[in-house]
């Protein structure tokens, strides 16, 4: 009883049975091409043209509504001055993310000596 719990905990928006709802690849990927190129001040022409795909396809991926293939992926990430590595790392901390964790630990009275049947929790929403 003396050492905590700590547990993933379904956070808002879960799905059935408790269990969290997973984003779509494809939203997370052009999420994160979007910043990438707002970040360099660059717009949807420039980064379109230096990839060769089109405007409005590089608008579909960055709005999630398209899937990009691994070939357009490079082009896209190459334009930008990204590597694939780059681009994986920024999903890795899109998705850690948004890990909602509760902490059980049991509560203690003055001087550190454990209450009788007394628990607090603490959930924590990473940023």
């Amino acid at each position: 009883m003396g050492e905590g719990v700590l547990r993933a905990v379904p956070g808002p928006g879960s799905g059935r049975d408790g269990e969290a709802d997973e984003p779509l690849l494809r939203d997370l990927v052009g999420a994160a091409l979007r910043r990438a190129r707002l970040r360099q001040g660059r717009t949807l022409r420039d980064v379109a043209d230096q990839a060769r795909v089109s405007l409005p396809y590089l608008s579909e991926i960055e709005r999630g509504r398209k899937e990009a293939s691994s070939e357009v992926l490079a082009a896209v990430c190459g334009a930008l001055g990204l590597r694939l590595a780059d681009l994986v790392g920024a999903l890795h901390i899109d998705l850690t993310s948004r890990t909602t964790v509760s902490v059980t630990a049991p509560t203690t009275a003055k001087w550190g000596r454990p209450r009788r049947g007394g628990q607090a929790s603490l959930t924590l929403l990473a940023a």
